[in-house]
């Protein structure tokens, strides 16, 4: 569930990092273990996940720590993150996809990364359906605005379940200038 994290650049040494639909924590967990210098917050909707989130984060001495909130704004006045990683959330933000991808980038700091792994998109309409009726939009909508609002570093679609639907990893930088167009 965190191998996509490998896509990073090797170098990145983030100092404050933002999961968005941090579900139960697992990837803060291992955020926080992969750099293990950073603050990191998670949001997150929901009173259990963000629960279960709670007790994975007390493991890190406060450096780690959730919030329940929307993410169809900014977290940070600043833009003050480094690194915002959105893990098989923002297909599930119906309405509201558009103002998150939004939100991280004027969350980054100028050259900060936005890391994404989510669904992509099914060439069987039935399960496109099913997901759907499930909360999770998957028609290939994600690639097109992330490409546009971050130079992108590196992406892939990769077949899942024997070719049921295809899964998007994608990492991108904000324009290092500052530019928030």
């Amino acid at each position: 569930r965190t191998s996509f994290l490998r896509r990073l650049p090797t170098d990145l040494a983030p100092r404050r990092i933002l999961e968005v639909g941090c579900g139960p924590g697992v990837v803060l967990d291992a955020l926080a273990r992969r750099f293990p210098r950073a603050e990191v917050l998670g949001v997150d909707l929901s009173d259990a996940m963000l629960a279960r989130a709670s007790r994975r984060a007390a493991a890190h001495r406060g450096r780690v720590r959730v919030e329940r909130r929307s993410y169809d704004a900014p977290c940070s006045d600043s833009g003050g993150f480094d690194l915002v990683v959105a893990s098989y959330s923002l297909t599930m933000f119906n309405p509201g996809w558009e103002q998150a991808i939004d939100a991280a980038r004027r969350d980054l700091r100028p050259g900060g990364r936005m890391c994404v792994v989510d669904f992509h998109d099914s060439p069987l309409h039935w399960f496109r359906a099913w997901m759907w009726a499930n909360h999770v939009r998957m028609e290939g909508q994600l690639l097109p605005m992330l490409r546009s609002a971050f130079e992108v570093e590196s992406e892939s679609l990769s077949s899942a379940f024997g070719g049921l639907w295809r899964r998007l990893t994608f990492v991108g930088r904000r324009d290092p200038s500052g530019e928030t167009g």
